[in-house]
C-alpha cells in the first residue's frame, strides 16, 4: 500500500478520539471563527420574509467558504512544507475546515423555525445572528480549555472582546461590501 494511502487510512478521518496537536487545533479554530464571522456576514443583510429566511444564503457562503478554504491552505501548507500536497495534506485541510461548515449549522436550523412559522421569520433571524457572536466570543473557553486553563473574569472579558472584535470586522465588510 502506498504511503499516502496508507496515511488516509491510518490518518486524520479514521484516528481515535486523541487530542489534536496545536497546528491542527489552530487550523481548526482558525477556521471556526472565519466560518463564523462569514456566517454572520451573510445573515445580517438578509432581508427575511415568509418565504425566504435566507437559508440558502447562509448555507452558500459555508459551502463555498469551505472549499474555498481547504484550497487556499492546502496550497498554503505545500509553501510552508517545500512539496506538493499529498493526500493526507488535503484530507488534513479538508477536515481542519470542516469548522467552517458547522458554524452554518445552527444558524440554518434556527432560520428554518422561522420558515415553518414556530417563530416570527425576523426574529429567527436575530436570533441566529445572536447565537453565531455567542459562538464566536464562545471560543475564548474553548482555547482555554487547550491550554489547560481553567475559566475566570479574563475569558469573560477576552470572550466580550473578541465579539465585539468580530461584530466590527462584520460591520466593516458589510460596509464595504454591499
Amino acid at each position: 500500500m502506498d504511503t499516502d494511502r496508507q496515511a488516509l487510512i491510518h490518518g486524520p478521518l479514521f484516528s481515535r478520539r486523541t487530542p489534536l496537536d496545536p497546528y491542527n487545533a489552530a487550523s481548526r479554530i482558525s477556521a471556526y471563527i472565519y466560518g463564523n464571522i462569514l456566517v454572520l456576514t451573510a445573515l445580517i443583510p438578509v432581508v427575511t420574509s415568509n418565504e425566504h429566511v435566507g437559508i440558502l444564503v447562509v448555507l452558500g457562503t459555508a459551502a463555498s467558504t469551505f472549499v474555498a478554504h481547504s484550497f487556499a491552505e492546502t496550497v498554503g501548507g505545500s509553501v510552508r512544507q517545500r512539496r506538493s500536497a499529498t493526500m493526507n495534506d488535503r484530507v488534513r485541510e479538508l477536515r481542519n475546515s470542516v469548522p467552517i461548515l458547522s458554524s452554518a449549522v445552527l444558524p440554518c436550523a434556527i432560520l428554518a423555525t422561522g420558515r415553518l412559522d414556530w417563530i416570527e421569520p425576523r426574529s429567527a433571524q436575530i436570533l441566529a445572528e445572536l447565537v453565531v457572536l455567542i459562538r464566536i466570543g464562545g471560543i475564548v473557553f474553548v482555547i482555554g480549555r487547550l491550554r489547560g486553563e481553567h475559566p475566570g473574569r479574563a475569558s469573560i472579558i477576552t470572550a466580550v472582546l473578541l465579539t465585539l472584535v468580530a461584530t466590527t470586522v462584520v460591520v466593516v465588510k458589510i460596509a464595504l461590501s454591499h
